[in-house]
């Protein structure tokens, strides 16, 4: 089965940057869509980013400072977060959907405070 392993979250201070990792095991993936997501606390999970073989999206809140990347090789997704403010914190998820996949990761978290 899938899993999903993420890495790279931490504590940084506003106006730092932190790189997201999440690495799928397996072989032989057909992924569609490699995505992260986040979730802070009393709030919704929400769509950060998204990656196909040709797009991408951001949602608003990040769009200019954020960056989604993959590597269908190495089964990657990485999400570089630059000009980090406070309202970042949360708990971040990648997330993978192709075919017979459809898997999150476990989260990692992600806290920007002085």
């Amino acid at each position: 089965q899938v899993q999903l392993v993420e890495s790279g979250g931490g504590l940084v201070e506003p106006g730092g940057s932190l790189n997201l990792s999440c690495t799928a095991s397996g072989s032989n993936l057909k992924i569609n869509v490699m995505a992260w997501f986040r979730q802070a606390p009393g709030k919704q999970r929400e769509m950060v980013a998204s990656i196909t073989n040709g797009n991408t999206y951001y949602g608003d809140s990040v769009k200019g400072r954020f960056t989604i990347s993959r590597d269908n090789a190495k089964r990657t997704v990485d999400l570089q977060m630059n000009s980090l403010q406070p309202e970042d914190t949360a708990v971040y998820y990648c997330r993978f959907v192709g075919v017979g996949v459809n898997r999150w990761g476990q989260g990692t978290q992600v806290t920007v405070s002085s």
